[in-house]
């Protein structure tokens, strides 16, 4: 089970939309992102941060992304 557990990461991400009554054809995607096992977590403004704040952890299991 030690292997197991080694191998995995679980990550929790809270996004909505934010927009105003006067703003309301520019709404954007917030949230944040948290690392589980770690609690590192990164404030988001852009909804492609969940892959750049994944990415190292999934290359720290040798996963190659292309």
């Amino acid at each position: 089970m030690e292997f197991v557990e080694t191998q995995t990461h679980s990550f929790i991400i809270k996004i909505w939309l934010e927009e105003t009554a006067t703003e309301a054809e520019q709404a954007r995607w917030r949230g944040h992102i948290t690392h589980v096992p770690s609690g590192n977590r990164r404030y988001l403004q852009d909804l492609d941060e969940i892959k750049s704040f994944i990415t190292p952890y999934l290359e720290r299991l040798g996963i190659k992304l292309g």
